[in-house]
């Protein structure tokens, strides 16, 4: 879906294999990536396929590039996904480790959130934080999501396994 959402610093659009290294740039920190669920990105082809795998017609599912207005970089990506068939939505996100603490992530994804709910049946959002990970636990409580219960989650290769908080919002 060719979808573009606007916020007030912020251009959503989809992510594309064309944003191969400005991913690279936060997919390879291990700052931002140390409770990712994806391991460390070790050489942009990772990223590369990883882009290629997204399907930007999926009707359950957005991936989008975060781009800021005033210089046009892609800083971050942030999705929802509708695996469940009960029409409640998993949010995720990640962002370039110089753009933390601006208040960009609640900002993009809330423009995400609303445009979803403006489209899709979205009965709940619901996402996971590893529990070490305060600050992405702070986006959720701004995005009006709150405490459900404890969890646990793995990287996708096994490397590492974090006790998580699941946090949702019910509409």
């Amino acid at each position: 879906m060719n979808v573009t959402i606007e916020t007030e610093r912020l251009i959503l659009r989809p992510v594309t294999v064309d944003d191969a290294e400005a991913v690279f740039k936060w997919a390879s920190d291990p700052v931002v990536n140390k409770y990712m669920i994806y391991p460390l990105h070790k050489d942009i082809s990772v990223t590369r396929e990883w882009l290629e795998s997204i399907d930007i017609d999926d009707p359950n599912g957005y991936e989008m590039a975060f781009v800021l207005k005033e210089t046009g970089e892609v800083i971050g990506t942030g999705g929802m996904y509708c695996r469940s068939g009960d029409d409640r939505w998993n949010i995720g996100y990640n962002i370039r480790h110089d753009q933390w603490g601006k208040g960009l992530v609640p900002e993009a994804m809330q423009g995400l959130i609303d445009y979803v709910r403006s489209t899709r049946k979205v009965s709940a959002i619901y996402g996971e934080f590893a529990k070490e990970n305060k600050k992405s636990g702070r986006v959720m409580e701004k995005l009006g999501m709150t405490y459900v219960r404890d969890g646990e989650y793995s990287k996708f290769d096994g490397s590492a396994t974090f006790p998580c908080n699941i946090y949702e919002r019910v509409f």
